[in-house]
């Protein structure tokens, strides 16, 4: 029986985020920001481990009490997230049909529902798959200077999320023969074997931290989860 892996790579810097640490250990609600993402994901029952990937150099993250079940740390990250779930898959001892889920330390706000949501539709699928949203919005290409260049049409165009749900040894494959400047997460990886991840929708409140007004948003919806 193939088991669950959840993978979080966490070597990077958060540099677009401008605080005076890595922004996975931001304080939020009293935790580092990363803590809530591997709470949910060790949560979930049917996940047997939870890796979390950081730099060798990290000077970071002993300095916080995790007190989390079946987290494990692999000091293996590289200069890119390709890179750090490459290394982190090569290191982990895991059978190569069992899944891993890679997921971004950064989205904080992930609940247990979507990852049981994500098992359900993808355990059965060949390739494997991913949450996603389906675009709401007008899109528009822009030129050089800022200015629309065209509309694109929206239909059938997704926003990728994680977690990304692969087998181990497809994954790691897949990141040791792609080009690492294409591969933009997990399944773009996947796709340039031919192959077609399966969609499964997500929530909006699985946003990924980025600047930092976002962590003031999950917060709130940390908080109103926690009420609830």
């Amino acid at each position: 029986m193939s088991a669950y892996i959840a993978l979080v790579p966490a070597a990077g810097s958060g540099s677009r985020f401008g605080a005076p640490s890595p922004k996975q250990y931001l304080q939020l609600l009293g935790k580092p920001l990363m803590w809530h993402t591997l709470s949910v994901l060790a949560a979930v029952p049917a996940m047997t481990r939870v890796v979390v990937v950081i730099s060798p150099e990290d000077d970071w993250f002993d300095s916080f009490d995790w007190d989390i079940p079946k987290l494990e740390v692999l000091r293996v990250g590289g200069s890119s997230r390709a890179a750090s779930v490459h290394n982190g898959l090569a290191a982990l001892a895991a059978a190569g049909e069992d899944w891993v889920l890679v997921h971004d330390a950064a989205r904080c706000c992930l609940t247990v529902a979507m990852v049981e949501r994500l098992i359900a539709r993808v355990a059965d699928d060949e390739i494997g798959g991913l949450l996603a949203l389906p675009v709401a919005d007008t899109v528009k290409r822009a030129t050089a200077d800022g200015h629309v260049s065209k509309t694109i049409p929206r239909e059938g165009l997704w926003l990728a999320q994680t977690p990304q749900m692969f087998r181990c040894a497809q994954l790691l494959r897949a990141l040791k023969n792609g080009v690492e400047a294409a591969i933009t997460d997990e399944a773009s990886a996947i796709e340039m074997l031919g192959l077609q991840p399966r969609l499964v929708e997500g929530e909006a409140q699985n946003f990924k931290v980025t600047y930092p007004a976002d962590l003031a948003l999950a917060r709130a919806i940390l908080a109103a989860g926690k009420e609830g």
